[in-house]
């Protein structure tokens, strides 16, 4: 086929000045705005579910057991809006503050979080959720006092926490235990695992490689290679959005986890054995399991390992050269306590046995301070520095560590 020169030239000049656009349209921001149309459509219950089957013709309402909808309001999605949030219709704030119950103490005021209806539990103190959720939706004020805001999430949880209830030991008598096994009645501190991105965070956190900045793109973490690739379907899949993980570099390693980019048909392996639900579908309660593989991951996952180096490195900076200080910030960084005279003797020996063993094999020391894109403090002596990363990845490693307790 014959194209004449000027042709090609114009051709070739209007597919660059396509690109130039299509480049300019993408990096204009962009948002999906719905608007309601200026006349509704008429809206009919279907006999049987067929669509040519139309019965009674229906308006736009709410159930008639709440309170019904603002006549100052429009009958649309924004009417509906205003009606979740209206202090007259309580269940939204209700809902809300049961799921940061369920949160904060395993289980909520209402059980069957997933059912407020007519199939789930009443709840086990329905005075406390009135009054939780009036305060959530408009909280009181002494007088004098700056009104805060309402709907504040914050201030619901620092209200929750700093409650007696919340600060009890979980300790009981085992007649306690047996009147009330799954501590409906609050006589005893919640005891659960805490989820999948607060454990990650956590380890992060008390290493000091957390990464605090709001806001921004996901990142992708440390994942074993070839999970994403080993599910493509094509074999040009590398050509298509997400079939190939690219893992992230610097600061985007250490985000808060809820950054972390998840692709539904291959969830970070990391956070699922922490039952981390799949997001296939809505989960309001997540199952809690403690299984051995999550053990497994605490002691080899690159995240932990490297948190384990970076927390070794901090005690040995900030708590002076001897090995009882250095247990005792450490614990305090992880555990919020001090550890006991048989803790303290334990890792003391364990400590002189992992240093021993290190000075013998200096390669393996070596090994496991290459785990992570962090940079080790050279200045720390490569045996000692392994041996305080060992300690570091038993405390992260303890029960007491990963259990809210």
């Amino acid at each position: 086929m014959q194209v004449s020169a000027p042709a090609r030239r114009l051709a070739d000049d209007l597919t660059a000045l396509r690109k130039q656009q299509a480049d300019l349209e993408k990096s204009v921001p962009t948002t999906m705005v719905m608007q309601e149309l200026p006349h509704p459509r008429d809206a009919f219950m279907l006999v049987r579910g067929q669509y040519d089957k139309k019965g009674d013709k229906v308006q736009a309402r709410v159930p008639a057991s709440l309170p019904p909808l603002s006549p100052h309001d429009p009958t649309n999605r924004l009417g509906l809006a205003r009606w979740l949030v209206s202090p007259e219709q309580p269940l939204t704030a209700r809902v809300i503050v049961n799921r940061y119950w369920q949160m904060l103490f395993g289980t909520g005021l209402v059980k069957t979080s997933e059912d407020f209806g007519s199939q789930g539990e009443p709840p086990s103190h329905p005075e406390l959720l009135d009054w939780l959720a009036v305060e959530f939706m408009s909280p009181g004020t002494a007088p004098g006092d700056r009104a805060p805001a309402t709907w504040n999430v914050k201030a619901l949880i620092k209200q929750i926490v700093m409650s007696a209830t919340y600060r009890q030991a979980s300790s009981a008598p085992a007649a306690r235990f047996a009147a009330d096994p799954e501590n409906r009645l609050l006589g005893r501190g919640a005891r659960l695992r805490l989820p999948a991105e607060f454990i990650r965070d956590q380890a992060l956190a008390a290493s000091g490689l957390l990464d605090r900045r709001i806001g921004g793109p996901s990142v992708s973490p440390y994942q074993p290679v070839g999970l994403w690739e080993e599910l493509m379907s094509r074999a040009d899949g590398k050509n298509w959005t997400a079939q190939t993980y690219v893992q992230s570099h610097g600061p985007d390693l250490y985000r808060r986890t809820m950054y972390t980019f998840w692709k539904r048909t291959s969830p970070p392996p990391t956070l699922t054995t922490f039952d981390a639900p799949d997001r296939e579908t809505c989960t309001v309660r997540r199952a809690r399991t403690n299984t051995p593989l999550q053990a497994l991951v605490l002691l080899n996952d690159p995240t932990y390992v490297e948190a384990s180096r970076k927390l070794a490195e901090r005690v040995m900076t900030e708590a002076g050269p001897e090995a009882a200080p250095r247990i005792d910030l450490a614990f305090r960084l992880v555990l919020a306590r001090r550890p006991t005279a048989v803790e303290l003797g334990l890792l003391q020996t364990a400590f002189t046995d992992e240093w021993n063993a290190f000075r013998q094999r200096p390669e393996a020391a070596e090994q496991l301070l290459r785990v992570g894109e962090s940079p080790r403090n050279a200045r720390l002596d490569v045996a000692e520095l392994a041996a305080w990363s060992t300690i570091a990845g038993i405390i992260l490693n303890l029960d007491e560590t990963v259990t809210r307790n």
